[in-house]
């Protein structure tokens, strides 16, 4: 359990911005580095291959900001020089003894997964001691998401995994495409904030502040970061009491041409507080089991013994260190939990759980008789 819950907002914020192949990424950052609330952020860019980068994004930021990656994919063979630059960067841009930056944007390849990156942040310890993942950023070109979500795996999990999906070239589109990709992005990520950057701009404030914590006050955001209000739209998912009076939705049926009809993003609510030894044996047995296809857990629970509420963050099969808050944000004490999975049903989330809390309720009766 992390000591300090608010040593998180004393970490360096780092955010990805990310998107398939000209959707517009370059573009977006050429314009956010020039606004004076990104004046001192360090800028990591990888591109694939020997192509540099536009000369105008060049001329606009400080060659000492700035460091452009070429070796390869970030999700893959320069994870290495992704965790260089990062524990480099403390005393390389450090002068007179502080620190020139207090962000970082890292723009991936248009190809690249999140998970790994976000990984590398989460279990290098060099890197996870001065930094945490403010969001992810996916920019989602309205002029060719259709066939780019239906042909490309990558680009429905850089949606799914988002934090903020930006929405790019909505100049050349007309209304219904433009409605209809929205939908579609809403069933794949419903919790994920939407902008649209015209012609590329949008301000950088709002893409700012997307984690747990609100850097500028030192407070948990629970209610915004977690979102759970997003997936009211969908069938509920309930776990009422630990003896399996439980309620689902029967699963849709999907067309197994389009990538997206694998996600599944949905809530659950469980009405009594969740023993702290159950909630480690059922993630351990849900990650090992099928961790790839968790992409994303968000909680605030209710665990017994404990008279505040415990947050955790889950990406595929690592958890960032549970944060015990203050207090409560609201009078409402259940515990509540989002997931964005692929390939797993909200069927089998909701029966593992009933089923684990059947059994160490069980337990902890017998142990009181």
């Amino acid at each position: 359990m992390t000591s300090n819950p608010f040593e998180a907002t004393e970490l360096t914020p780092v955010t990805l911005l990310t998107g398939f192949l000209g959707s517009g990424k370059t573009t977006v950052l050429s314009h956010l580095v020039r606004q004076p609330s990104l004046a001192r952020t360090l800028v990591i860019i990888n591109e694939f291959g020997d192509v540099g980068l536009d000369h105008l994004l060049m001329s606009r930021v400080a060659d000492d900001t700035m460091i452009e990656m070429s070796s390869g994919c970030l999700c893959c063979t320069i994870r290495s020089d992704l965790v260089t630059t990062l524990k480099d960067a403390h005393w390389r841009y450090t002068v007179g003894g502080e620190q020139r930056f207090d962000r970082v944007f890292i723009e991936t390849t248009g190809l690249a997964d999140p998970a790994p990156i976000i990984h590398t942040l989460m279990t290098v310890d060099a890197i996870a001691r001065r930094y945490r993942l403010d969001g992810v950023v996916t920019t989602i070109d309205l002029t060719s998401a259709e066939a780019t979500l239906d042909a490309q795996p990558e680009a429905v999990k850089q949606a799914a995994m988002a934090d903020c999906l930006l929405l790019t070239k909505r100049d050349l589109v007309g209304a219904p495409q433009a409605a209809t990709i929205e939908q579609r992005l809403q069933r794949i990520n419903p919790a994920a904030k939407r902008l649209e950057a015209q012609q590329g701009q949008v301000a950088a404030s709002n893409l700012l502040g997307l984690g747990l914590f609100n850097a500028a006050d030192k407070i948990p955001d629970v209610a915004r970061w977690l979102n759970e209000e997003a997936y009211a739209d969908a069938p509920e998912v309930q776990v009422v009491h630990a003896d399996h009076s439980h309620r689902h939705s029967s699963d849709h049926d999907h067309d197994v041409n389009r990538h997206d009809d694998r996600i599944q993003s949905f809530s659950i609510l469980v009405e009594q507080p969740i023993p702290d030894a159950m909630l480690d044996a059922w993630l351990d047995l849900l990650l090992s089991m099928c961790g790839q296809d968790m992409l994303r857990i968000k909680g605030i629970l209710n665990v017994r013994g404990r008279t505040k509420p415990v947050v955790i963050h889950g990406v595929q099969h690592l958890f960032y260190p549970p944060v015990e808050l203050p207090a409560w944000p609201s009078d409402d004490q259940r515990s509540k939990l989002v997931f964005i999975t692929r390939d797993l049903s909200r069927a089998v989330i909701e029966e593992t759980l009933a089923a684990f809390l059947d059994i160490w309720s069980g337990e902890h009766a017998t142990a009181h008789d």
